[in-house]
């Protein structure tokens, strides 16, 4: 589950250095730095105050998935037989430790759960689904959506 943010108010300076780091957070905070008229060191106090707040939740890799051989990615639709708090928690803690599930969201609208699947291959995937979905009696149907092209897939956001 992801830590919520502590309030943080963001000014234009933090604003314009998310903006930055969302695009490559490898950037030189030097860079940063002249790019919205501030000391470097300024920079590093405002990102450290952004990471410490979970403004920036974390630093990672966006690995390109053609590139690793993960040819399938599944959006998957999950139906919990029930919505009771214990049966929806114990949905989330399993979907969240999977490593082949790269997104994962509790939603409405007669769906439980929508979840992003990353497999190498069709026989992996059905092995996937059997062991988070078929035999776990929380589940009461699934439905996968292969995607045939990743258009567009990313976690920037629009920084207002």
């Amino acid at each position: 589950m992801s830590k919520k943010p502590t309030p943080r108010a963001l000014d234009d300076f933090d604003r314009a250095i998310l903006r930055i780091l969302q695009k490559d957070n490898k950037t030189p905070q030097r860079q940063i730095a002249e790019r919205v008229n501030l000391s470097a060191a300024a920079v590093q106090r405002r990102i450290a105050a952004m990471e410490n707040a979970g403004v920036i939740a974390s630093n990672t890799a966006v690995v390109n998935v053609q590139a690793v051989r993960m040819s399938i990615t599944a959006i998957v639709e999950i139906r919990l037989k029930d919505e009771r708090i214990e049966t929806v928690d114990n949905a989330k803690k399993l979907f969240h430790s999977a490593p082949e599930v790269q997104q994962c969201y509790y939603v409405t609208g007669g769906i439980s759960f929508i979840l992003i699947v990353i497999a190498p291959d069709m026989s992996t995937y059905e092995e996937i689904t059997r062991r988070l979905f078929a035999q776990n009696d929380s589940v009461a149907s699934y439905r996968s959506l292969i995607a045939l092209d990743r258009v567009k897939a990313g976690s920037t956001i629009v920084i207002p």
